[in-house]
């Protein structure tokens, strides 16, 4: 009986978290009891337990519900370590095959992105960075791109937190610039680093959608600029959402950019 409970609680508790992940710019206590249908105070005792936890947070400034740091963690480890991780890789060896060049699956973490997985091309002249590795959002296409596709009060938030620090002489460090690149990259759908983080490295992305409205991650190429210029990278936009499309399938929903 006592397990039968634990695990009821612990549905329940699962339930509040989806119906919190589910909204982009957070939720209101009561749109959290009407989603669940449970009585308000088991929906405020379920919502305690886990901000104590660490689970769930309420927006400075505000009374709304956002998620915390841990389920993000857990996303994270999950979309890396899913049983359909071997397909999107294979997704990403076929676009290395046909472009030349290298390919990476990443997501937002925070300030920065993380790459979930990465296949390399078998150029001399490459950049080494396993999955897992952080780098700031600010620096790359993919980390631009999945950042203005957030909700704008969302965006403008996360810019205000970026330590926008100059990696090249290239690197946008003006927070207006930024939002005014973000709002051109949100227009466009298309993510481009201009030799921002590495010099002489250009970057393409496109994203992952789970619907058409939320990216949950991008699909990017990068090239040195003397093996293909930045114009080169963009013709392969095309090849990049095809992979993206493939790749939003697996994760049991069509992605907008077939």
């Amino acid at each position: 009986m006592k397990s039968n409970h634990a695990n009821s609680a612990a549905l329940r508790a699962f339930r509040v978290l989806e119906v919190i992940a589910q909204r982009q710019n957070g939720c209101m206590m009561a749109e959290v009891v009407e989603a669940v249908e449970l009585p308000k105070q088991t929906v405020h005792r379920l919502v305690g337990t886990l901000e104590n936890a660490g689970l769930v947070l309420r927006e400075p400034g505000s009374r709304r519900l956002q998620l915390g740091s841990r389920p993000e963690r857990l996303a994270i480890a999950t979309l890396m370590n899913s049983g359909s991780r071997n397909e999107r890789h294979a997704i990403l060896s076929a676009v290395v095959e046909s472009t030349g060049e290298t390919c990476n699956l990443t997501a937002l973490a925070g300030t920065d992105i993380v790459y979930l997985d990465r296949v390399e091309t078998s150029w001399p002249l490459r950049m080494m960075l396993a999955p897992g590795s952080h780098v700031p959002l600010h620096a790359t296409s993919s980390g631009k791109l999945l950042a203005s596709l957030l909700p704008k009060p969302q965006r403008e938030r996360l810019i205000g937190h970026l330590a926008l620090r100059a990696f090249t002489e290239n690197t946008i460090i003006d927070r207006e610039a930024l939002e005014a690149e973000m709002r051109e990259t949100s227009r466009r759908r298309i993510g481009i680093n201009r030799a921002e983080h590495l010099r002489g490295m250009n970057g393409v992305a496109v994203p992952v959608m789970l619907d058409r409205q939320r990216a949950c991650a991008a699909v990017a190429i990068q090239a040195p600029e003397g093996r293909m210029t930045l114009e080169e990278l963009l013709v392969h936009v095309h090849r990049l959402r095809e992979a993206a499309a493939a790749i939003g399938a697996t994760f049991g929903r069509s992605s907008e950019d077939r």
